[in-house]
């Protein structure tokens, strides 16, 4: 059901236009808090090591599974005992 004064298409475009934002901003916000998280302030070398590949895997990983949660536990506090 679309809104008073608003068609379904424009709220349509209008959600899928708040998603995107959404998305971006989730994105730039993983990759900034794992990159202060994992990469050392001071470079010393071209690429990363070991050591940063791996944080950043576990950083990214952790991130996106909070991230897809998070919501659900606002809806069902209990859905954290479903997914156990």
């Amino acid at each position: 059901m679309a809104a008073k004064g608003i068609s379904e298409k424009e709220q349509m475009f209008w959600m899928a236009e708040k998603e995107m934002e959404y998305r971006v901003d989730l994105f730039n916000k993983l990759t900034q808090t794992c990159f202060d998280k994992c990469v050392e302030k001071r470079y010393k070398e071209t690429e990363l090591n070991m050591g940063e590949n791996s944080c950043i895997d576990r950083c990214v990983s952790k991130y996106w599974q909070a991230s897809l949660l998070i919501p659900f536990l606002f809806v069902d506090p209990f859905y954290t005992y479903s997914i156990a």
